[in-house]
């Protein structure tokens, strides 16, 4: 049995996030942009619209690290479709702490 390998030669950087209600968006500097489903990432999900505007690209564009939320998301996770890998038992911790701060 062969199985699909996928090998990514380089990686293209992140230029832009754009965060919609349920939408986050990447352009990339191969000229594609990727979206990916907001409910993807939890912390993002729950986070205020600033929270989700105050947002940094770290290691050369190689992925986007939020503060106030403490999420960092890959170009590479991206591009494989690979949604948090974060445990529930992780996130519900996040979250009440989250709300004790309200």
């Amino acid at each position: 049995m062969n199985s699909l390998t996928i090998e990514l030669l380089e990686i293209p950087t992140i230029l832009q996030v754009s965060i919609t209600d349920d939408t986050l968006s990447t352009d990339l500097s191969d000229g594609r942009t990727l979206s990916v489903p907001l409910a993807w990432y939890p912390r993002l999900l729950h986070g205020s619209p600033e929270e989700r505007q105050d947002y940094r690209l770290i290691a050369s564009g190689s992925g986007v690290h939020w503060h106030q939320l403490d999420e960092d998301i890959s170009v590479k996770n991206l591009i494989l479709g690979k949604p948090s890998g974060e445990s529930q038992t992780s996130f519900q911790r996040w979250l009440s702490n989250r709300m004790k701060r309200v």
